[in-house]
């Protein structure tokens, strides 16, 4: 109940630190290509969602948005997302839920990207996260078709998944009670098809999908082997951004875009930092996370 009361009033002193943010100009779109942004979006996080987008859309462009709705938007969030993202489409997160998968934490997301992956080339933008510069890893991405992902260390690459699982189970050798992530990458060594596939630390807040580059029936197929190996423990938080990591993998093309220049609000360098995810351990320590945001804003406006 504590955290709860916190966490509402450190978004609404966000909120009140950043409203003017909706006296900046809707977002459009900057190209005719086939390139969406998609992102999983509730009600406490809208206003931390157009900071996020309009400070991306100064740096990448892009034609479409496409927001899941968790099912807590309400009308009004609707309205205000609708007047300044008037490229966006909204779905409710029951289109994409797969008897064979999880639900929730995010597996809907997942399956969404599966769905217009097809048409698009995606990129999974969460809310929480903040463009303060040019981002020309990720055009560079978008121009050559390949995946990205934000990574977790520097000079990390994609490898193995026999070498990630074994790594594991060197150094930790994690029980069943452990997180679900450490849990699946101990036992990623005992899929029939481990030798051939990669795996890829990063963080699903912040990815990229190429047209036509993977579909549903490999998330599916990649899942129900692992739900066979640990059980019901593949249905927790965190179990998506595993399955996320592991479609960026195995992309035909893909990098884990360099670190720090893309990285979380623990390890941000500035300068030197271009893009940072504000994750939930660091986002409202202190107030620097509404301070950037807050001169970004400036540069939006002016």
């Amino acid at each position: 109940m504590f955290y709860s009361i916190k966490d509402k009033l450190n978004r609404y002193r966000f909120s009140q630190a950043c409203k003017q943010i909706t006296n900046s100009p809707p977002v459009s779109a900057t190209t005719d290509q086939p390139i969406a942004v998609l992102t999983q979006l509730q009600h406490k996080d809208v206003t931390m969602f157009l900071v996020a987008i309009k400070t991306f859309a100064r740096q990448v462009p892009f034609a479409k948005i496409f927001i899941i709705n968790d099912g807590s938007l309400n009308d009004e969030d609707i309205g205000l997302l609708r007047k300044h993202l008037p490229i966006a489409s909204f779905y409710d997160t029951k289109e994409f839920t797969e008897s064979n998968c999880p639900t929730g934490g995010c597996w809907e997301r997942l399956l969404a990207i599966a769905n217009f992956v097809s048409d698009f080339f995606i990129i999974q933008l969460d809310s929480d996260t903040l463009t303060l510069s040019a981002l020309s890893e990720v055009n560079n991405c978008i121009k050559e078709n390949s995946g990205f992902v934000i990574g977790t260390w520097d000079n990390q690459k994609i490898e193995s998944m026999i070498i990630n699982s074994e790594r594991v189970q060197k150094n930790v050798a994690p029980t069943i009670d452990a997180h679900v992530q450490m849990v699946v990458e101990a036992r990623f060594i005992y899929l029939e098809d481990c030798k051939n596939l990669r795996y890829v630390r990063g963080c699903a807040g912040f990815a990229g999908f190429p047209k036509a580059s993977f579909n549903k029936d490999f998330i599916i197929n990649f899942s129900q082997q692992i739900e066979k190996e640990i059980g019901q423990k593949w249905h927790e938080w965190g179990s998506e951004q595993v399955m996320s990591n592991v479609v960026v993998a195995n992309l035909e093309k893909s990098i884990v875009l360099p670190h720090p220049k893309y990285t979380d609000c623990n390890n941000m360098r500035i300068p030197g930092t271009n893009f940072i995810h504000f994750i939930g351990e660091c986002r409202f320590t202190n107030s620097r996370y509404a301070e950037m945001a807050k001169k970004e804003i400036v540069k939006i406006l002016s």
